[in-house]
């Protein structure tokens, strides 16, 4: 593993590779959620009920997105295990298996939730013009389904072979073409101009999205091919599904799986929740949860470098250096999120503002700034040492934190503040931080007991 762009994981400062590591997965991934924010910002100028229309379909989205979740999560430990043995043929296969199954499930998952998606909607809103938006925004994004899925697989194969800067300057490109194509399509004349644009509205946003992702994966796969890369792989084995290693990406990332899924229901129940506050606390949580996503992702590329590191050196049967990276990853991800609570503690107003412009939504998104983001330094702990989790394909923490988190913790809350003492919205808030605090608990609880240790796929 010589050379530039993959680097040796298993020697030098842990320091160091994990920041060459996660770093450019960090920027990759800030990137996108600066379009993700840039995004919410261009819709919150058509109205509250776009923005809360956009909010509904993106929290049902994620329900599809957990079958992602399962099959990526299983193939960062394939991959990054296979890779720490020196097994390249066994990389190269695991890598195909990935794109081909994951590709495959996406089909019949955006068929599935095409036909459910009205239906749906319906339980959280009757309001047509917030349905319509939802709509607009929706069925092209499930159409694309397949693509972002194999674009999400290209680019973990890149990270678990030690190579974060391609990802890197994919994400970019596709975050810079988005941010480009969103005025463009969704009004008649783009703001602050005199061209003119589209006027599509919010299905503009959409269409700007799925022609970036497209646009990444085209450019991803090219390196692929180019044989020039230490992602390599047989396009003819790409026809083939390959039953022993599609077992594999379906159990091993089960656990993963169920605690998406749970964590989704949870932003279901949450939102219905919401929604009886109104249209305005639907729109501010709609902000929130970009905001939330955005402050995340220093966290999630820590993570990523963090799996991917912990995963070579299991292959090497390196528990020293496993152990000494997660507890990095850790302290960096806190402190990264302590500095992010400062800004929205200080500032939750004009961050607020940024996105919409009427008071009654900024009012309700103030408290909710200052509550629940401080919660994401619980959330760098959980994520640095969670990060042996995923590297050694022993997920089961994962699932038991959330339930315990967010089912026992979280969803019993709020049904006492909402249901039975009627009790403002801020109190909803709340439940956040105490649900944080649960799941931190049981990840660090699974991490001494040490069963992740033991575990090779």
């Amino acid at each position: 593993m010589k050379g530039k762009e993959s680097r040796n994981l298993l020697k030098g400062s842990i320091s160091k590779n994990l920041f060459l590591m996660a770093g450019p997965t960090m920027l990759g991934f800030m990137f996108q959620m600066f379009y993700d924010l840039v995004d919410m910002m261009w819709i919150g100028k058509i109205s509250a009920k776009a923005v809360a229309g956009v909010t509904i379909f993106s929290t049902m989205f994620w329900m599809v997105n957990v079958l992602n979740e399962i099959i990526g999560t299983s193939s960062i430990s394939l991959i990054s295990q296979s890779y720490g043995k020196g097994d390249q043929d066994r990389t190269s296969l695991c890598i195909e298996q990935t794109l081909t199954f994951k590709a495959l499930v996406a089909v019949i998952a955006g068929i599935i939730f095409s036909f459910i998606l009205r239906p749906l909607l319906g339980f959280f809103t009757h309001d047509t013009v917030v349905s319509q938006a939802a709509l607009s925004y929706g069925y092209i994004r499930i159409f694309f389904l397949p693509i972002m899925f194999s674009s999400y697989t290209v680019n973990t194969a890149f990270r678990c072979v030690g190579d974060a800067r391609k990802p890197m300057i994919i994400m970019i490109i596709s975050a810079i073409l988005n941010i480009i194509l969103d005025p463009i399509f969704m009004f008649d004349v783009i703001p602050g101009t005199s061209i003119q644009g589209f006027g599509l509205g919010v299905f503009g946003a959409a269409l700007a999205t799925v022609i970036s992702i497209t646009v990444s994966f085209l450019i991803a796969f090219a390196f692929v091919l180019s044989n020039k890369t230490k992602v390599k792989i047989k396009v003819k084995r790409l026809l083939k599904l390959n039953f022993q290693i599609d077992k594999k990406l379906i159990t091993i990332g089960l656990p993963n799986g169920f605690e998406v899924l749970l964590r989704n229901l949870v932003g279901i129940v949450t939102l219905k929740f919401i929604t009886s506050y109104g249209t305005d606390a639907v729109a501010a949580m709609g902000i929130g949860n970009r905001l939330f996503s955005f402050a995340f992702m220093p966290l999630l590329g820590l993570t990523m470098g963090s799996s991917t590191i912990v995963g070579q050196c299991l292959g090497a049967e390196n528990i020293k250096r496993a152990k000494a990276t997660a507890r990095y990853a850790s302290i960096y991800g806190a402190l990264l999120m302590v500095v992010v609570s400062v800004f929205a503690f200080i500032f939750p107003e004009r961050i607020m503002g940024i996105f919409i412009s009427e008071p009654s939504v900024i009012e309700i998104g103030i408290p909710m700034m200052r509550i629940i983001i401080p919660g994401l330094i619980m959330a760098g702990v959980v994520m640095g040492y969670g990060s042996v989790f995923s590297g050694s394909g022993y997920n089961t923490p994962y699932l038991i934190s959330s339930i315990t988190g967010r089912w026992i913790v979280q969803i019993p809350l709020m049904f006492l503040f909402v249901n039975v003492f009627n009790l403002p919205i801020i109190w909803v808030w709340t439940t956040f931080v105490a649900a944080d605090f649960a799941e931190m608990m049981v990840i660090l609880t699974a991490y001494n007991i040490g069963k992740w240790e033991r575990r090779r796929v």
